[in-house]
């Protein structure tokens, strides 16, 4: 006679951790929006206090909400999170330089998605999508070309933005809270345009970012971030 396997059910916690998290990540909740507080999520499944607490305590301790002593328990401000690596503004990166930032926008449009355009944005094929092609500069030397696809559903004044005021990462943060962030980085010969931009040979070797980013369940921008390899040096820091 086969014996019976029985499955041990999950903690508690982690079905409360779980429900906050997949909350969180649909875009139920944005950054800055105040989660349940301890005593209706003790209500809502039927836990103790010890067992929200815990499930409040990782979230925390992975970056995804901020407790604050007599207040509550809010979605973090997760572009501002410490990871390996951030969605910075290059801006401010400079800024934190003591340097001087500048911008040329070269291509600022709309146009429709092929079809690998359209599937990094879970969109039909011909959909319209807005695309800027901006080259950053640092004390008058071009250290950065973003080439980048916008989703208007996410951004639809992306096109009309003065991009001398505000850059395209500083604007779609502030537009559509970031849940999510993919990178690729690789060491790349530069396209023609991009050679061009940065005024270096197609030969010279550069530093490529390549980063997807969601808001709410929606990918709201790809971009090619291209950097000449003797200008640039990515920096980054982890804690244990």
């Amino acid at each position: 006679m086969p014996r019976k396997t029985s499955s041990v059910p999950a903690p508690q916690y982690l079905k409360v951790k779980n429900h906050l998290r997949e909350r969180i990540a649909s875009g139920h909740w944005v950054a800055g929006d105040l989660l349940p507080s301890e005593a209706e999520l003790v209500q809502l499944f039927e836990v103790s206090r010890m067992t929200v607490n815990r499930a409040l305590r990782e979230l925390s301790q992975e970056g995804l909400v901020e407790r604050l002593q007599g207040v509550g328990t809010f979605v973090a401000q997760l572009h501002r999170i410490s990871s390996t690596l951030n969605v910075r503004d290059v801006h401010d990166e400079i800024l934190q330089r003591g340097h001087q930032h500048q911008v040329k926008v070269h291509s600022l449009a709309t146009l429709k998605a092929d079809g690998p355009q359209a599937a990094d944005f879970d969109l039909a094929t011909g959909a319209k999508l807005f695309h800027s092609v901006i080259v950053h500069f640092e004390n008058g030397v071009a250290i950065q070309c973003e080439d980048r696809l916008v989703n208007p559903a996410c951004a639809p004044a992306y096109l009309d933005l003065d991009f001398a005021q505000t850059t395209p990462t500083n604007y779609l943060l502030e537009v559509a809270p970031l849940s999510e962030a993919r990178y690729t980085i690789e060491s790349l010969l530069p396209s023609a345009l991009e050679a061009k931009l940065l005024g270096i040979s197609k030969q010279d070797p550069c530093l490529v970012v390549k980063r997807r980013t969601f808001s709410r369940g929606q990918t709201v921008t790809t971009v090619r971030l291209t950097h000449p390899g003797s200008l640039y040096v990515l920096e980054g820091s982890f804690q244990a």
